[in-house]
């Protein structure tokens, strides 16, 4: 079975979303004839690279709540991370464009260490005191992740690089009728939307694998937008 997960590395429900499947992969009696692989979807591509901004400022104005109202909204969903063990900054992290991580993420693939530099750019994102957006941290990050330092440069230096297979997937999801992450398609036929308790993964696992219909989860599940909204359901 191959399960395809679209995601982007500024979305926390992606980050805890990851963690709940990883949680309800465990409990599926044939996790280890799943292949899991991750692709590409931008919240903010119109952001421009380069730009960064303080992340409770940029949902302040989103959504035009006052800084501390913004705060309260991530130390929502921060709870909701570290109840994952997930370690989750609400101050001193920033937002921007994350198209040059997602093409890393691609050379990552080729490479057979996308899910490394996947944990280690969740984790430098929301948990660690290092921005994803500065390239040379992104570049130690790719190291960190077994890749090569000059390879991972390169890829870096070329805008085009691998950005036909980032588009490729934002294309596909587009298709499938994603318009919200983190969004897991089992086989082509059965589309889970949102970050999902572990044992709802884990019951779309299993239906998937008898071939009958999955379950559909509650729409109300936890998920980031297109618009770069991450939203905290009620608040």
């Amino acid at each position: 079975m191959r399960v395809e997960i679209w995601s982007d590395i500024a979305c926390p429900w992606c980050y805890i979303g990851k963690a709940r499947f990883t949680q309800g992969l465990a409990g599926f009696a044939h996790r280890d004839e799943v292949e899991v692989v991750f692709r590409s979807f931008e919240l903010d591509p119109g952001s421009a690279k380069g730009v960064t901004a303080p992340v409770v400022e940029m949902l302040a104005k989103k959504y035009g709540r006052t800084p501390d109202e913004a705060r309260g909204m991530e130390e929502q969903v921060a709870a909701a991370a570290r109840a994952e063990g997930l370690a989750y900054r609400v101050e001193g992290r920033d937002h921007g464009n994350t198209f040059d991580i997602h093409r890393l993420l691609h050379l990552a693939a080729a490479r057979g260490r996308q899910e490394e530099l996947l944990d280690l750019a969740y984790r430098a994102n929301f948990g660690e005191e290092r921005s994803v957006f500065d390239p040379e941290v992104l570049l130690g990050l790719a190291v960190e992740a077994g890749l090569d330092a000059a390879e991972a440069r390169a890829v870096l230096a070329d805008d085009s690089a691998y950005a036909d297979e980032v588009r490729t997937d934002e294309r596909e999801a587009a298709e499938l009728g994603a318009n919200a992450v983190p969004f897991f398609v089992l086989d082509r036929r059965y589309g889970i939307s949102g970050g999902q308790p572990a044992e709802v993964f884990t019951r779309a696992l299993e239906q998937a694998w008898a071939g009958r219909e999955a379950e559909q989860p509650s729409p109300a599940a936890d998920a980031c937008g297109p618009d770069g909204s991450c939203a905290v359901p009620g608040a």
